[in-house]
């Protein structure tokens, strides 16, 4: 990240905006700077390793309703999501904190939801060894650039992403689907 670039970049943004005298206003000043401080501390992506430990344990586990925050990459407006996610392992489970860093470091730049939910879902069935038995990703977005320009909605968007049992068996998703409703 350029956080020099993004710096001139609010600084071009602020003067197409108010013109020239943007730059002495007092509640302008260090603006670009703190923009950047801002992308720099969103988009970092977090190192972690990935811990697992041995147990035998073949029922979902879920992680319900965790928020987190990006921007969308059309109009670099904020969106606010709502993501539920499950597994079900074999002979090795995830560490539990890992599953949300798994997810926290799909925030690296701004990511349409779609691409999110299909990524967290595919990352689930990668990460454990041997393979899960399927994953299941529940992502509810609420989108400032459909909230306050164009459709001017308070509705929120909803995607899904099933990977092995919770694609081919209804009653896994089912199961996986009611847990999360029931402690919304």
């Amino acid at each position: 990240m350029n956080k020099k670039l993004i710096e001139k970049g609010v600084a071009y943004i602020l003067e197409g905006l108010l013109g020239p005298e943007w730059s002495t206003d007092r509640n302008y000043e260090d603006t670009p700077k703190r923009v950047a401080r801002f992308y720099d501390e969103m988009f970092r992506t977090r190192e972690y390793v990935c811990r697992t430990f041995p147990e035998r344990h073949e029922q979902m586990i879920i992680v319900a309703h965790h928020i987190d925050y990006s921007l969308c990459p059309h109009h670099l407006l904020p969106v606010r999501f709502d993501i539920s996610l499950a597994y079900i392992p074999t002979t090795t489970v995830l560490g539990l904190s890992k599953l949300i860093r798994l997810v926290q470091n799909h925030f690296s730049e701004p990511i349409l939801q779609e691409t999110l939910t299909d990524s967290i879902a595919d990352e689930l069935m990668s990460r454990p060894k041997p393979t899960p038995l399927g994953s299941g990703v529940l992502v509810y977005g609420e989108h400032a650039c459909m909230q306050i320009r164009g459709a001017k909605t308070t509705g929120y968007v909803v995607t899904s992403a099933m990977r092995g049992v919770f694609l081919t068996k209804h009653e896994v998703r089912e199961e996986f689907l009611s847990l999360v409703r029931r402690h919304k």
